[in-house]
């Protein structure tokens, strides 16, 4: 099993969209092994987001991402990483596959609905931002 995190972003927390997302995450097969809600600084995003701070949305992503709370979750899942990118689907939902959760929740390419990991690497380091060894183990089956 191999694990990921993804990020339910501020504005599908706002519109009332976090269960069906997180239905739709169990009902793709991805078990829920960590959760919180919290709101990040402009600091924890500009930390969390670091990879991007050289392209011209980073400083708009920081503020969309600092807008409201957010909520954040260990996945796990044969395959987790790249299977949770497939089920999102595309950054833009105007060319997200049908069926996805961008697709279906996005209400645009900034505001996305939700975030997740891109590589097996990323997803050890997003997760060790959100969750401590203690609170990984302490939810474990």
């Amino acid at each position: 099993m191999e694990q990921t995190l993804a990020i339910i972003k501020p504005d599908a927390l706002a519109s009332g969209k976090a269960g069906k997302i997180l239905a739709h995450l169990e009902e793709s097969g991805f078990s829920l092994r960590c959760i919180k809600m919290t709101r990040l600084t402009p600091a924890e995003a500009r930390e969390f987001y670091a990879v991007h701070r050289s392209r011209p949305f980073f400083e708009p992503l920081v503020a969309f991402m600092t807008s409201g709370p957010c909520l954040p979750m260990l996945l796990e899942a044969e395959g987790a990483v790249l299977r949770l990118r497939e089920v999102i689907g595309s950054t833009d939902p105007a060319e997200a596959a049908e069926g996805t959760i961008r697709k279906l929740f996005a209400e645009s390419k900034e505001r996305n609905a939700i975030h997740a990991s891109d590589s097996g690497e990323n997803a050890l380091r997003e997760i060790a931002f959100f969750f401590s060894h203690q609170e990984i183990l302490s939810l474990s089956p």
